[in-house]
């Protein structure tokens, strides 16, 4: 008797851990994403907008799943935001807030979003990411048709309800007078975000830090 009474109870803790792997949550957007307006730059400045269509916001974090390490990615095209760019004079620059829809992100496995949604980012309380830059650094005097300029932004980074300071390493390419494409990547860890992961019986170990990478195209018009 006693053996059954164990075997159900293990039973019932490893379908815990199921129910919130399988439990779903709302990948649909409540409202359509907006870029926020960007501060102008100048006089002779453009206003350079995040395509969407063209644009990703990813995560990376490594873990061991049922045994085997391996990468988690999770992306999204739902971004938005804008830049406002003289490249006669870089350093003016001014770069608007970031935001991602959390909802939308998606990696390889269903069950992992709807963990990822209800449970790690709760994102139908917190539906979005920003990135609210507060310093550019690292800017050329001045940027021509066709060249790459590498650059770093500093800013305040909200994920739930916490926000902290990161840094984004940036490289970008003027490729037209109305286009600007480029990679921004960071590392954070989970735990100053005051994230956690549920308890999986498959799932035995979860990186503490995530890579957050932005590959955008902007355009101006």
């Amino acid at each position: 008797m006693r053996k059954w009474v164990i075997i159900l109870a293990v039973v019932i803790l490893a379908g815990g851990g199921f129910y919130l792997w399988f439990s779903s949550s709302s990948s649909e957007p409540s409202t359509p994403l907006t870029a926020p307006t960007v501060s102008q730059a100048g006089a002779s400045a453009q206003t350079f907008t995040i395509d969407s269509s063209s644009s990703t916001a990813t995560f990376t974090i490594g873990e061991t799943l049922r045994g085997s390490p391996t990468t988690v990615e999770g992306t999204t095209d739902q971004v938005a935001g804008q830049v406002s760019l003289d490249p006669s004079d870089p350093p003016t620059a001014q770069i608007g807030t970031i935001k991602v829809n959390a909802r939308t992100l998606t990696t390889a496995e269903s069950q992992r979003n709807n963990s990822i949604r209800r449970f790690i980012l709760s994102t139908d309380q917190y539906e979005f990411i920003e990135f609210t830059p507060t310093k550019i650094e690292g800017l050329p005097a001045s940027i021509d048709v066709g060249s790459s300029f590498s650059f770093t932004v500093t800013g305040d980074l909200t994920i739930k309800d916490t926000t902290k300071s990161v840094t984004f390493d940036v490289t970008a390419t003027l490729v037209s007078d109305s286009q600007i494409e480029g990679t921004a990547t960071t590392s954070v860890t989970r735990s100053e975000f005051g994230i956690t992961i549920p308890s999986v019986p498959f799932v035995a170990d979860v990186s503490e830090d995530v890579g957050l990478e932005l590959d955008f195209v902007a355009t101006a018009g």
